[in-house]
């Protein structure tokens, strides 16, 4: 059973936990827009994902969250390298290719490609780029949570930022 809460007169109702009021939620949750690639025995693919977070700096460690159902997820399940490669509005394009139904081939046409130490993609320009180590994983849900260990960080430091809140894109000044 789901307690609901009553709201101070003049806030906003509290609404029955679902699925819908959910995603409602978490669209008022503004995150960094990150491409989050991987290559491996599993194949080379990618998404856009705002479910990143840091972990520890001790050893340093980066949490991806993978929808196991997606196109991307069956190869982020196998491989064992990633890269979270957060972007600026110079990307908004790719962001929106790798976020789409868009072939996973075409994903990475549209852009320059490095590889890390890991192996998995690193995009020119980006942000900051956190190429990782998959250390340990966690199924929850449709999900597949991943600790990453961070083996080298690129950054563009005074670069502009990207941000998703509202189920939109938002520029954010460097």
């Amino acid at each position: 059973m789901t307690a609901i809460a009553e709201a101070p007169q003049g806030a906003e109702s509290a609404t029955e936990i679902t699925r819908e009021a959910f995603r409602d939620g978490m669209a008022c949750l503004a995150g960094a827009v990150n491409i989050v690639t991987t290559d491996g025995p599993g194949g080379r693919a990618g998404l856009t994902a705002s479910a990143v977070c840091a972990v520890t700096d001790e050893p340093p460690t980066l949490l991806v969250c993978v929808n196991r159902g997606s196109s991307a997820g069956p190869a982020f399940l196998e491989n064992e390298a990633l890269c979270v490669n957060t972007v600026g509005p110079d990307h908004r394009e790719t962001a929106m290719l790798f976020g789409g139904k868009t072939p996973m081939a075409e994903r990475f046409s549209g852009a320059d490609w490095g590889t890390g130490p890991s192996g998995a993609p690193v995009l020119a320009g980006a942000v900051v780029s956190f190429d990782c180590r998959v250390r340990e994983r966690s199924p929850q849900g449709t999900h597949e949570v991943l600790f990453c260990e961070i083996l080298r960080i690129q950054s563009r430091p005074g670069a502009a930022g990207l941000a998703y809140f509202g189920r939109t894109f938002h520029d954010l000044e460097g």
